[in-house]
Protein backbone atom coordinates (compact mmCIF):
# COMPACT_ATOMS: atom_id res chain seq x y z
CA UNK A 1 0.00 0.00 0.00
CA UNK A 2 1.05 3.19 -1.08
CA UNK A 3 1.23 6.40 1.46
CA UNK A 4 1.61 10.40 1.26
CA UNK A 5 3.57 11.60 4.02
CA UNK A 6 6.64 13.23 5.29
CA UNK A 7 10.21 12.68 5.20
CA UNK A 8 11.87 14.34 7.79
CA UNK A 9 14.87 16.45 6.78
CA UNK A 10 17.21 19.55 8.37
CA UNK A 11 18.78 19.56 11.82
CA UNK A 12 18.14 19.05 15.44
CA UNK A 13 15.03 21.07 16.35
CA UNK A 14 15.13 22.46 12.82
CA UNK A 15 12.99 20.13 11.18
CA UNK A 16 11.84 20.46 7.17
CA UNK A 17 9.77 18.35 5.90
CA UNK A 18 9.69 16.27 1.67
CA UNK A 19 6.05 15.12 0.24
CA UNK A 20 6.57 12.27 -0.86
CA UNK A 21 4.97 8.77 -2.11
CA UNK A 22 6.62 5.63 -0.05
CA UNK A 23 5.51 1.60 0.29
CA UNK A 24 3.86 1.73 3.92
CA UNK A 25 6.18 -0.98 4.93
CA UNK A 26 9.51 1.42 4.33
CA UNK A 27 11.25 3.46 6.94
CA UNK A 28 10.65 6.55 7.15
CA UNK A 29 13.88 8.26 5.42
CA UNK A 30 13.44 5.37 2.90
CA UNK A 31 13.86 5.56 -0.97
CA UNK A 32 10.74 7.34 -1.84
CA UNK A 33 8.96 6.07 -5.11
CA UNK A 34 8.16 10.18 -6.03
CA UNK A 35 8.94 13.70 -4.40
CA UNK A 36 6.03 15.97 -4.52
CA UNK A 37 7.37 19.12 -2.63
CA UNK A 38 8.88 20.13 0.75
CA UNK A 39 7.08 22.00 4.03
CA UNK A 40 8.89 24.50 6.91
CA UNK A 41 6.80 24.17 9.32
CA UNK A 42 8.66 26.73 11.71
CA UNK A 43 8.43 29.46 8.41
CA UNK A 44 5.22 27.74 6.91
CA UNK A 45 6.79 27.53 3.86
CA UNK A 46 5.63 24.63 1.44
CA UNK A 47 5.97 23.77 -2.17
CA UNK A 48 3.78 21.31 -3.19
CA UNK A 49 2.82 19.39 -6.39
CA UNK A 50 -0.89 19.01 -6.12
CA UNK A 51 -2.40 18.05 -9.28
CA UNK A 52 0.36 14.87 -8.90
CA UNK A 53 -0.54 14.55 -5.18
CA UNK A 54 -4.37 14.19 -5.85
CA UNK A 55 -3.44 11.92 -9.03
CA UNK A 56 -1.43 9.98 -6.20
CA UNK A 57 -4.74 9.63 -4.29
CA UNK A 58 -6.85 9.27 -7.14
CA UNK A 59 -4.90 5.98 -7.88
CA UNK A 60 -5.17 4.65 -4.02
CA UNK A 61 -2.62 6.17 -1.82
CA UNK A 62 -3.15 7.14 1.22
CA UNK A 63 -2.28 10.56 2.82
CA UNK A 64 -1.34 11.33 6.54
CA UNK A 65 -3.83 13.04 8.57
CA UNK A 66 -0.77 16.20 8.44
CA UNK A 67 -0.50 15.39 4.62
CA UNK A 68 -4.38 15.47 4.14
CA UNK A 69 -4.28 18.86 5.74
CA UNK A 70 -1.22 19.99 4.03
CA UNK A 71 -3.23 19.21 0.60
CA UNK A 72 -6.62 21.07 1.27
CA UNK A 73 -4.72 24.04 2.55
CA UNK A 74 -3.02 24.16 -0.58
CA UNK A 75 -3.39 26.92 -3.34
CA UNK A 76 -3.32 26.16 -7.25
CA UNK A 77 0.69 27.30 -7.17
CA UNK A 78 1.48 24.75 -4.49
CA UNK A 79 2.28 27.44 -1.71
CA UNK A 80 0.10 26.95 2.04
CA UNK A 81 -2.70 28.88 2.86
CA UNK A 82 -2.03 29.50 6.13
CA UNK A 83 -4.43 31.77 7.93
CA UNK A 84 -3.27 32.45 11.59
CA UNK A 85 -6.18 31.81 14.11
CA UNK A 86 -7.06 34.75 15.67
CA UNK A 87 -8.29 33.46 18.87
CA UNK A 88 -6.37 33.79 21.46
CA UNK A 89 -6.21 30.97 24.66
CA UNK A 90 -6.79 32.10 27.65
CA UNK A 91 -5.52 30.46 31.38
CA UNK A 92 -7.78 29.02 33.87
CA UNK A 93 -7.46 31.40 35.78
CA UNK A 94 -8.23 34.25 32.63
CA UNK A 95 -11.17 32.17 31.56
CA UNK A 96 -13.06 31.92 35.00
CA UNK A 97 -12.46 36.32 35.52
CA UNK A 98 -13.75 36.40 31.93
CA UNK A 99 -17.09 34.34 32.91
CA UNK A 100 -17.31 36.34 36.58
CA UNK A 101 -17.42 39.58 34.55
CA UNK A 102 -19.74 38.37 32.15
CA UNK A 103 -22.08 37.29 34.68
CA UNK A 104 -21.83 40.12 36.49
CA UNK A 105 -22.74 42.09 33.48
CA UNK A 106 -25.79 40.14 32.86
CA UNK A 107 -27.40 40.47 36.24
CA UNK A 108 -26.32 44.54 36.10
CA UNK A 109 -28.65 44.45 32.98
CA UNK A 110 -31.50 42.53 34.60
CA UNK A 111 -31.60 44.64 37.00
CA UNK A 112 -31.77 47.84 34.80
CA UNK A 113 -34.50 46.22 32.78
CA UNK A 114 -36.92 45.40 36.13
CA UNK A 115 -36.09 49.29 36.82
Amino acid sequence: MLKIRLKRMGAKKNPSYRIIVINSTTKREGRPVQELGHYNPKTKVMKLDKVSALDWVKKGAQPTETVAYLIKNCNDDGTLNYIKKETVKLSKKAQAKAQAEAEAKAKAEETTAEA
